[in-house]
């Protein structure tokens, strides 16, 4: 029986999505999978990749072309995202810097403030993190306590955040702050640039240890402190302050849909994996593939990625008219999320041993996927939102 043509996402097939993907294919071939476990050793990227990237045309793909960016669609950058996972990359931070970080840059930011960091950060020059979570607020976006006090014409920062991808290189953090009383109504964005034209940490803010983590050990993942470090007033994301929860809760469908993307890429990057094994190895005398239990188990989770990927691909095509709700992307991020983990850990238990060596791609790809029912909001409170709406 002749095997089925490959599955291409619809979004993924007009030739200059394509183009970009061939593209991002390329790059992280070169510039990324020959250096994994080195990246992982030293806990982040080289900073040269970040620029190797500006210089490929790869970042900030869906920014307008006025600000350095590749002025694409979401489609292009959901493009790049895919390409990066099927490499099996989870260690250069793109979806943060390119896809979240610029994306707010660009709804919320004046002219000035895009003109000034949209392009740095297309070339590379700027690495951009998200300061949101806090040592003792994770989901809980509304009990921030960092602070960010007016006086004259300077914001004076001070607090905490952990878990921050790009925490290494970032020379620009986009941070969550409280302007004002408690609630909601108390949160600001600013922007926050914590290196100064050399390169060098700007007074007042500190890097704190590499995290180390289960999983995603080539991410320069830190805490990061603020003490007493002066901001202009300038750099307030919004036209008042107070808007910055508001301003998260429009931005976070595309954060939890590239979440979506993600897992379902290392899902379907986990049963290639698989499937390339089973058919190499052999155990009392035939292939793994011929047994009946590796069949069943790959027939079902091959099936499990493609339902995930064509949900994706509703959610991605809702994105692009602009009409992907809450509680939609709610039900990617946590059901895409559930899958990865399962598809991953059934997978790798096809390998036997050899799985549970972290060499191994598949056995990176299992410590990985863990993260992802937590960050962007845990599944738990994907579900109270769902729930709400029903």
């Amino acid at each position: 029986m002749k095997s089925p043509a490959p599955y291409t996402s619809p979004w993924m097939r007009p030739d200059d999505v394509a183009d970009t993907a061939d593209l991002a294919r390329a790059f992280f071939a070169k510039e990324v999978t020959p250096h994994r476990l080195r990246f992982a050793d030293q806990h982040q990227v080289d900073r040269e990749t970040w620029r190797r990237a500006g210089e490929a045309g790869l970042l900030l793909v869906s920014i307008p072309e006025e600000y350095g960016g590749g002025g694409g669609s979401f489609a292009h950058e959901a493009a790049v995202l895919w390409e990066q996972c099927r490499s099996g990359d989870d260690a250069l931070g793109y979806g943060i810097h390119s896809t979240i970080v610029a994306h707010y840059l660009n709804a919320f930011g004046t002219e000035e403030q895009k003109r000034r960091w949209l392009p740095r950060m297309a070339t590379g020059e700027l690495v951009a993190a998200l300061g949101m979570t806090e040592p003792g607020t994770g989901s809980d976006l509304q009990a921030v306590t960092t602070t960010a006090r007016r006086d004259g014409d300077h914001y004076v920062v001070n607090g905490s955040k952990t878990f921050i991808t790009n925490g290494g290189h970032a020379d620009l953090v986009l941070l969550v702050a409280r302007t004002g009383g408690e609630g909601a109504g108390g949160i600001s964005l600013v922007v926050v640039e914590v290196t100064d034209a050399d390169g060098h940490d700007v007074a007042g803010f500190e890097r704190g240890r590499v995290l180390r983590k289960i999983g995603q050990h080539g991410q320069d993942t830190r805490e990061l402190s603020f003490i007493d470090l002066r901001v202009p007033v300038s750099h307030l994301l919004g036209e008042a302050e107070g808007q910055g929860f508001y301003q998260m809760m429009q931005q976070l469908p595309q954060e939890r849909l590239v979440i979506g993307i993600s897992a379902v890429a290392f899902a379907e990057t986990a049963v290639e994996e698989a499937v390339r094994y089973v058919k190499e190895r052999q155990v009392f005398g035939k292939q793994v593939i011929d047994y009946q239990n590796t069949q069943f188990v790959l027939a079902e989770c091959s099936t499990d990625v493609l339902v995930a990927r064509t949900f994706l691909d509703h959610c991605v095509a809702l994105h692009l008219e602009g009409r992907l709700d809450p509680v939609t992307v709610s039900r990617l991020k946590y059901w895409s999320t559930d899958m990865q983990c399962t598809v991953i850990d059934r997978c790798l238990q096809l390998f036997g041993g050899y799985g549970y060596v972290t060499e191994y791609p598949i056995a990176q790809l299992y410590a990985g996927a863990r993260v992802q029912k937590i960050y962007g909001g845990t599944n738990e409170i994907m579900k109270v939102l769902i729930a709400r709406s029903l």
